[in-house]
């Protein structure tokens, strides 16, 4: 069987060492369509290094974003990456990302559900430095046709959407270059670049990746809710409900109760089509 979960769970952890500096959270950010207006004293915070502070999505590319692949090749777990979708993000931050750093990651699978026709494993990654933790991540890695071992479901984390309208709702253009942009902070799949490889994939052309709409909608919540202030998130989850191409505008949804916003993302050209679902934003 491809997936031993048994083999898989009872493995040690992988641990790597990650570093970054200003440069890093300066390309991530702009990857995410900072910088517009360029003079904007909330947009500098994202692009000028001396004013420079970090979003918590940060975590999912520090040091190149590598905790994934590291873990899709950890032992119990051969699987085809074309049948390799990424369901679900998310990440708990235990104090602000400083804009230089170096740290410590220890990597590992921490659940395989079986959903029948799919897995689903849960890579959790944490990161530490010489002032302790610094993050916790969480990514849920869908793998079609790995299901059907007799194990369990997992949770559900569906979420309904509140029963009011949202206090918030703003639209973030994705430039048509943004995905050739965003690649360069470690995600060198060509699904994202190279329509013939795209094409293969079912898709018409490239499509954004997940982790860049994740980005942009926390940078739309911090700037719309938190006052443009990234050290007041606390953690952040969503769920991968669909794709979005570039070119196309993302309309953010945010419901605002004590200490979390609730969000949904969807495609405004297509008809509202869904993009990011059961999205929470837990805050100070």
């Amino acid at each position: 069987m491809p997936i031993d979960p048994d083999k898989a769970l009872a493995a040690d952890p992988r641990t790597t060492s990650l570093a970054w500096g200003h440069k890093d959270v300066q390309l991530y950010h702009l990857g995410l369509g900072a910088g517009v207006p360029a003079t904007d004293p909330v947009e500098l915070r994202y692009t000028l290094e001396s004013r420079l502070h970090v979003l918590p999505s940060f975590a999912t590319v520090a040091g190149a974003g590598m905790a994934v692949v590291g873990g899709l090749s950890a032992p119990g777990i051969e699987v085809d990456l074309a049948s390799v979708l990424h369901g679900g993000q998310a990440v708990t931050v235990h104090r602000p990302i400083p804009v230089e750093g170096t740290a410590t990651q220890t990597s590992a699978v921490r659940a395989v559900y079986d959903k029948g026709k799919a897995a689903v494993l849960v890579l959790r990654s944490e990161a530490s430095d010489a002032d302790g933790p610094l993050w916790t991540s969480d990514a849920s890695i869908f793998v079609r046709g790995e299901g059907g071992f007799g194990g369990e479901r997992g949770p559900s984390l569906r979420l309904a959407l509140p029963p009011r309208d949202p206090e918030f709702t703003v639209e973030r253009p994705v430039r048509e270059d943004q995905a050739l942009l965003y690649r360069l902070s470690g995600d060198w799949n060509p699904l994202h670049a190279d329509p013939e490889f795209a094409g293969l994939a079912g898709f018409p052309r490239p499509i954004l990746h997940g982790l860049c709409s994740y980005g942009m909608t926390l940078k739309a919540v911090v700037d719309t809710v938190l006052g443009a202030d990234v050290a007041r998130v606390l953690s952040y989850r969503t769920r991968f409900a669909g794709v979005v191409f570039p070119g196309e505008t993302l309309r953010i949804r945010m419901w605002q109760d004590p200490g979390r916003i609730q969000v949904e993302v969807t495609a405004v050209e297509r008809d509202d089509a869904p993009v990011l679902a059961d999205t929470v934003v837990a805050h100070t």
